[in-house]
């Protein structure tokens, strides 16, 4: 049973520790005589303040009993005691120890009320200029105007954090904004779940088929199938799932639709198949893409001229004889300025780039190379002997934007490059092609490589399978499986899933097995091998070399279950080895990890005397070197990055000795060990094993039951996904 709220009310003794980011407060309050430790998201509480603190008291590992902060109410300090210690604490700008005395021993008690209404008043203190009384003046106000909203919202159990978002975009209409239309919360930038604003609503008499609710609801569903990887969804299914989540009826959705797509709110696009309706953002970044391709293929290529006789010049320097269609995929890039390069593991695709690549630089051309993950930009540099980067560092991400996605280069700042050769670009979404397309000079060539055979990205649309669709841009699929490449079972294994039929089981001397397993001895299966029979046989490290790939993260054979396991068999607790715990997973020296959402933020520095930065991407994977269990920090060594993560990014961490086969898209490991067994029937498909298998380098292990491997081999559902980018492409009224 969950603990009672408890409520203690006291004053502000010490601020231990302040993320300037989040607002995330550990501080000592002094309450009946007795000094408390509180820790949650209190950024506006300052020193010398009177609190009510309402919270759980909670028992940390190294410092003891803690009140956990779920809200709280602050009341500005009344003796000219009081509102000295609180000015010297540096809640307000201009104003530090000195200083606070000086304009207390002045105004007395009354010196908030003169900073408040009479800021010109304090330009009577030395030391004060009319700007800086202004400066202090408003920074008080926004305080005061913060904490009257967390005043007034706090019996809508709002966390003060979603407070604080929302008055720093709304300002001082916060409440009034709230009062009006709750559902607000739902969008940027509270994003809360609509339950949340429904309770609010309800509580505020909104009647149940209000236009506001269905509105949100709309909207609401848009915004989650985009976690589903629909750019759009087809009018009538929108509309028949809205009805049936909100329980209204379809006439009022059809209707609130209708007047949301005139006045703008959402946007529509017919074709033969639907009437797709997006969330404006979205129908934007398609019609982008389509644009600029079809823009792109208007044009004369450069290179079109030399094609022949500069790939029978890079044949001779290189000593190669490329195949037909590796030399029909090199000609099509100097004749063209957009190329689809696809095909399966061992067809040549590297091959092939390597070409490109030297007959763009013989050209004169300035190259650009990128992938969507570091794993995969590092392999792509390794491949190529050429540096390449993640897209988001090619393009910089601008960090002043906030919470909003922001990049250096874009279509004022265009990139100095001639031509951009993207790998894995099957990971790529709507989103972040647009922001890519949008940085480049209108002639610049854009090269797409990939396989569309694997996994669509993870954010909404499947632009290269869409591309593909069209027809619009020239594509070339490699077919052939060179003679080193068939001799591997995880290649001839991978081209056998992809055309539906079930893997070949393999001998003692193959890189490919099939281990019958079944229940719990899979699972104790699957650690062995990681932890004692891999290493023993092929001397492969248990961290740096093999990777369990789940196609679920539940069950006992799911990356929940499995980290735990491997965490306890390959870095159990121990001397030396400090952790913490955040919620349910536990993050300890030695440990294996992975960042699981994109973070722009967080800074990072380079041991080896690079460039220091900012930034971690949802795929990263390390190592954790330190951790500072009094600071409640982690810092990973993640490749040539050392990143210090602070209390509010650790549920950014996961560990990673198991990790989904949607997480491990754009690596490549030495060995893998694929568990297949009880696999959720949604994820039990051809193109998951496909991706998992295509991952491993030297040895893949499927462990589990041959016979779910013959039901994923012959599920050829797709993830289905709904856009309009084939049919905006084919379209030249764009």
């Amino acid at each position: 049973m969950e603990q009672e709220l408890e409520t203690l009310t006291g004053t502000v003794e010490n601020i231990v520790y302040r993320s300037e980011e989040t607002g995330y407060t550990v501080l000592e309050f002094a309450s009946d005589g007795i000094l408390f430790t509180a820790v949650g998201e209190m950024e506006d509480v300052a020193e010398g303040e009177e609190v009510v603190l309402h919270g759980r008291f909670v028992t940390h590992p190294s410092f003891g009993e803690q009140l956990r902060v779920e809200a709280y109410e602050v009341s500005l300090p009344e003796t000219a005691a009081a509102i000295r210690r609180y000015l010297a604490s540096g809640v307000l700008p201009y104003i530090g120890k000195a200083m606070a005395g000086r304009i207390v021993d002045l105004f007395g008690e009354d010196t908030l009320e003169v900073i408040a209404s009479q800021p010109m008043s304090l330009t009577a203190v030395k030391g004060i200029s009319e700007e800086k009384a202004r400066a202090i003046s408003n920074e008080f106000k926004r305080l005061y105007g913060v904490r009257e909203a967390i005043n007034c919202l706090a019996k809508y159990n709002l966390s003060t954090a979603t407070v604080v978002a929302m008055y720093r975009h709304y300002g001082p209409d916060t409440v009034d904004v709230i009062a009006r239309d709750p559902y607000v919360l739902c969008a940027y930038p509270a994003y809360q779940d609509f339950s949340v604003a429904d309770a609010i609503a309800q509580n505020m008499s909104f009647e149940y088929n209000s236009q506001e609710r269905v509105r949100a609801g709309l909207q609401y569903v848009l915004r989650h199938n985009l976690q589903n990887g629909h750019a759009c969804l087809p009018d009538d299914k929108l509309c028949a799932a809205v009805s049936s989540f909100l329980r209204v009826e379809p006439e009022t959705v059809t209707s609130v639709l209708e007047n949301m797509m005139e006045y703008g709110d959402l946007s529509c696009v017919e074709t033969e198949k639907m009437r797709a309706v997006y969330l404006p953002d979205y129908l934007r970044a398609e019609r982008n893409i389509a644009a600029h391709l079809r823009m792109l293929m208007s044009l004369s290529a450069p290179g079109e001229e030399q094609g022949d006789k500069l790939i029978d010049r890079i044949e001779q320097l290189q000593g190669i004889r490329y195949a037909p269609l590796q030399r029909e995929a090199i000609s099509a890039a100097l004749r063209s300025n957009a190329l689809v390069l696809t095909g399966g593991p061992g067809t040549g695709k590297t091959t092939a780039v390597n070409a490109m690549l030297a007959a763009f630089e013989q050209c004169g051309d300035r190259v650009a190379l990128a992938a969507p993950t570091g794993r995969a930009a590092k392999r792509l540099s390794e491949l190529t002997g050429r540096k390449a980067k993640t897209i988001h560092r090619l393009l910089e991400v601008d960090r002043s934007g906030g919470e909003i996605v922001r990049f250096i280069h874009n279509e004022k700042n265009l990139l100095k490059c001639d031509v951009v050769v993207i790998d894995e670009m099957s990971m790529v979404d709507d989103m972040l092609f647009e922001s890519l397309l949008l940085a480049l000079k209108p002639a610049c060539k854009i090269i797409m490589v990939g396989d569309e055979d694997q996994l669509p990205s993870v954010g909404a649309g499947n632009v290269l399978g869409n591309i593909i669709a069209s027809g619009i841009v020239p594509t070339v699929r490699l077919t052939e499986i060179f003679r080193q490449a068939a001799e591997s079972m995880i290649v001839s294994n991978a081209h056998r899933i992809v055309t539906g039929q079930p893997p070949q089981k393999g001998g003692l001397d193959s890189d490919f097995f099939m281990l019958e397993s079944d229940g719990e001895a899979c699972a104790d299966l699957v650690c062995d091998l990681v932890c004692r029979r891999l290493p023993q046989s092929y001397g492969f490290d248990p961290f740096e070399d093999i990777q369990v790939l789940c196609p679920s993260k539940i069950g006992p054979l799911g990356t929940v279950a499995l980290n735990a396991a491997l965490q306890q068999r390959l870095n159990p607790p121990g001397p030396g080895r400090p952790q913490i715990q955040v919620r349910d997973k536990i993050l300890r020296v030695g440990d294996k990890v992975m960042q699981i959402k994109n973070n722009y933020d967080i800074p990072y520095t380079r041991p080896d005397g690079g460039e220091d930065g900012a930034g971690a991407f949802n795929g990263d994977m390390g190592v954790i070197e330190s951790v500072d269990v009094r600071g409640g920090s982690v810092t990973v060594r993640s490749e040539e990055r050392r990143i210090v993560y602070t209390s509010e990014y650790l549920r950014e961490l996961e560990p990673a000795y198991a990790v989904t086969i949607h997480k491990s898209q754009g690596s490549e490991f030495p060995a893998v060990i694929v568990p297949v067994m009880d696999v959720p029937p949604k994820l039990c498909y051809r193109n998951l094993l496909y991706t998992g298998v295509t991952r491993a380098k030297s040895l893949c292990i499927l462990a589990g039951h041959s016979r779910e491997v013959v039901q994923m081999v012959h599920s050829v559902r797709r993830n289905k996904r709904f856009s309009c980018l084939a049919e905006l492409l084919q379209r030249d009224d764009l």
